[in-house]
């Protein structure tokens, strides 16, 4: 099985600007997959904003830029992909948006049948959760460590695990075989700053 690796999503609310320092500390840190910018509730304009001064320093540490539930802003700033939850814009219309090319993750919570469902469409990562509380949003759903272990067994495409994800309670996701972890607090909020958070994410890794 593939290494684990991070997948790092933005805190909900930032200044650009100053969260642009937190995103270079993480990821000088160590691995990081990809990253997710998550921001609710603001406009288009402040996002796209954020997303042209954060991308090309995620491109510079050769990782994957992806906008949450705004395929087509996505497109249009040349993202590398989109996320996109059960209540966002269908998986089909977000990869006709995006094109062939780019990712499309797609959130199928505790749900082996919206996995399947997501997978045979043609999605480039499920993602399952949420496994632990979290304050980073607000959680409908919850999701046992199982659904990892059977994924794995039984499919090619990436699984992400989400949801209240830290350095003490990643390593049981890990052994459970998750692709990728995403981590939004437990890197942001780490009292060691970020860098650090990412470093010893990438220690635990190593280790199982």
């Amino acid at each position: 099985m593939a290494e684990t690796r991070l997948y790092l999503i933005s805190p909900p609310a930032i200044d650009p600007e100053q969260f642009a320092e937190q995103l270079k500390d993480a990821l000088d840190g160590g691995d990081v997959a990809s990253f997710q910018l998550r921001l609710k509730g603001i406009p288009d304009v402040d996002i796209e904003r954020a997303a042209k001064l954060l991308m090309p320093i995620c491109h510079k540490h050769d990782v994957a830029f992806l906008i949450n539930d705004h395929p087509k802003l996505a497109a249009r700033l040349k993202a590398d992909g989109v996320h996109i939850g059960q209540d966002d814009t269908p998986y089909a219309d977000a990869r006709e948006i995006v094109g062939p090319d780019s990712i499309v993750g797609v959130t199928c919570h505790n749900s082996r049948h919206l996995a399947m469902e997501a997978g045979e469409a043609g999605a480039d990562y499920v993602a399952f959760g949420a496994f632990f509380p979290t304050e980073t949003k607000d959680v409908s759903h919850s999701a046992d460590k199982e659904i990892l272990t059977w994924w794995a067994e039984l499919f090619e495409i990436p699984s992400v695990a989400i949801g209240g994800i830290t350095v003490d309670n990643c390593r049981e996701l890990i052994e459970a075989g998750a692709d990728f972890i995403a981590v939004s607090g437990g890197v942001w909020n780490h009292p060691e700053g970020p860098g650090e958070a990412v470093r010893q994410f990438n220690q635990i890794i190593s280790e199982v």
